[in-house]
């Protein structure tokens, strides 16, 4: 069994995340946090002993929050309230989406903000470190007032009702699966309910898994970019350090000295390096491979600052707060608001369009005779009998285009709801799904840059290509797609780069040559 991920008063890390959401470990409740939601708890008992409406604890919700709710039906309440929200429809989302969003919500409960009793936190603790994975679906969000609908489902297979998948991935009804394992459903009391769900947990869990996953990307389509430049002739001297330090933008300096490190040593580069040479008007595709991926690599860690931000926010509504002489309130907020994950959302969908719409390009240019500066054309074995990789260019090309209809923002869209209590939502689950479409999208067309890139520093023979890019030859050749030749089904070839790209075996086998790139 892994060593659990410990959750306190404190955020999660990133890697935590991924750890939990990803990679299947178990998490364990702090004796801190336990301290914080016992207090937290305190104050909303007291409130709901009381004679004054207060809401969330003794009022309805939403546009319904001008009632009172006598105490004989609180409980109900919330148990009507989490079944009402459970809502969603459409196809389910992806495991390890739900447990980011079971994590991150359990880390806002343990800040001692949002008044849970320590039983219904560690009910949900139980569910993540014992693979109970509740079904949530793609549509019901709005990402105002949270991701409402997709936290819905989870609060209601903590009361034992819906259905989840278990360790194993088999469906089954909530109340079997925490049977199975010895545990029991909660019943849901004060506040719990509106505890469980108003939270921004599915955009940002979303977030923190496409920024993991973009990081790796970018640096792989630094190695696609080099190989391209090396097997089109294109030279090296553009991205000279000195050159990059008079338009001072960190992430520009990263990728140019990737590119000057992969490209080091290459017998190709040096066959027209010299006082005649004339390659320093390469075409933008090449030349200005640093500036796009500098580009996106700042706006990738822009938005891993605004996800750290949320990260260290307790998300509900309404929270408590609770003084240092242990004296506490309960206050309604607009915390809940996704506005913020859903703009730095948007923003990555637009880099992952454009850092592919740039591999297209690159790999398009070694299929033209006009500009490949003597290869094949499309890299044929026997031009005319054979096509070779002209519609692997296509598939690139469809998922280019697709790319560009996905970095449509969806924050710039609001759709009033719950009888215009909730006037201006931030459609940040929206823009959190398509992203992961746009990141996959991304994933194919580098995979299928970096395969075109080999087959062409092959029919450059008998011109070395550099160490770091030989290796990532020798890593395809290895795993079954062969050089150069006749005509074969190509799709199996493409689906094996893209799986080598995704799991970031092509960054390993540069990594083992020349060191870390980054």
């Amino acid at each position: 069994m892994p060593s659990p991920v410990s959750i306190d008063v404190g955020p999660v890390s990133f890697p935590d995340v991924v750890a939990v959401a990803r990679h299947e470990r178990p998490v364990v409740l702090t004796s801190e946090a336990v301290a914080a939601m016992t207090k937290a708890r305190s104050v909303v008992d007291a409130l709901a002993a009381g004679p004054t409406p207060t809401y969330g604890i003794s009022t309805g919700f939403g546009a319904l929050a001008t009632r009172h709710i006598p105490t004989e039906m609180r409980a109900q309440l919330q148990k009507s309230l989490v079944r009402s929200h459970a809502a969603g429809s459409g196809p389910e989302v992806e495991r390890e989406v739900t447990r980011a969003l079971m994590l991150l919500r359990l880390s806002t409960l343990a800040t001692g903000h949002t008044g849970i009793r320590i039983e219904t936190a560690q009910l949900l603790a139980d569910f993540l470190s014992n693979g109970i994975t509740p079904v949530v679906h793609e549509y019901g969000s709005l990402g105002c007032s949270g991701d409402l609908a997709p936290l819905s489902h989870c609060a209601l297979a903590l009361m034992g009702e819906g259905e989840v998948r278990d360790a194993s991935g088999t469906l089954m009804p909530a109340a079997d699966a925490l049977a199975a394992v010895g545990l029991a459903p909660v019943e849901l009391a004060a506040k719990e309910g509106l505890a469980l769900i108003p939270g921004t947990d599915g955009m940002l869990g979303m977030l923190e898994l496409a920024i993991e996953d973009p990081r790796l990307r970018l640096r792989t389509a630094d190695i696609a970019a080099a190989m391209s430049v090396e097997g089109q002739l294109g030279t090296d001297r553009v991205f000279a350090p000195e050159l990059q330090a008079i338009r001072p933008h960190p992430g520009q300096a990263l990728s140019a000295a990737n590119l000057t490190a992969v490209l080091a040593d290459s017998g190709v580069v040096a066959s027209h390096r010299g006082p005649d040479c004339n390659r320093v008007q390469d075409a933008y595709s090449l030349r200005c491979s640093p500036q796009v991926h500098g580009a996106a690599r700042d706006t990738v860690e822009y938005a891993a600052q605004v996800a750290g931000r949320e990260l260290a926010s307790a998300v509900d509504n309404p929270v408590v707060l609770v003084s240092a002489d242990g004296a506490g309130r309960v206050e309604s907020n607009g915390n809940f608001h996704g506005a913020p994950v859903a703009y730095v959302l948007d923003f990555l969908a637009i880099v992952a369009a454009d850092v592919a719409s740039m591999s297209e390009r690159r790999t398009d240019r070694f299929l033209d005779k006009a500009r490949s500066h003597g290869l094949n054309p499309f890299l044929a074995a026997d031009p005319g009998v054979d096509s070779g990789h002209m519609i692997a260019q296509y598939t690139q090309a469809a998922i280019v285009s697709e790319l560009k209809r996905l970095a449509n923002p969806a924050s710039v869209d609001s759709i009033p709801s719950s009888a215009m209590q909730e006037d201006h939502v931030s459609m940040g689950w929206s823009a959190a799904r398509k992203l992961r479409r746009s990141v996959d999208g991304l994933t194919r067309v580098v995979g299928i840059e970096v395969l075109t890139a080999a087959r062409a520093l092959d029919m450059r023979a008998p011109l070395e290509p550099s160490p770091a890019t030989a290796a990532v030859v020798r890593l395809l050749r290895a795993a079954g797609v062969e050089g150069p030749g006749p005509d074969r089904h190509l799709s199996p070839e493409i689906e094996m780069a893209v799986g080598l790209v995704r799991s970031g075996a092509v960054l390993d086998a540069v990594e083992e040559v020349i060191g870390e790139l980054r």
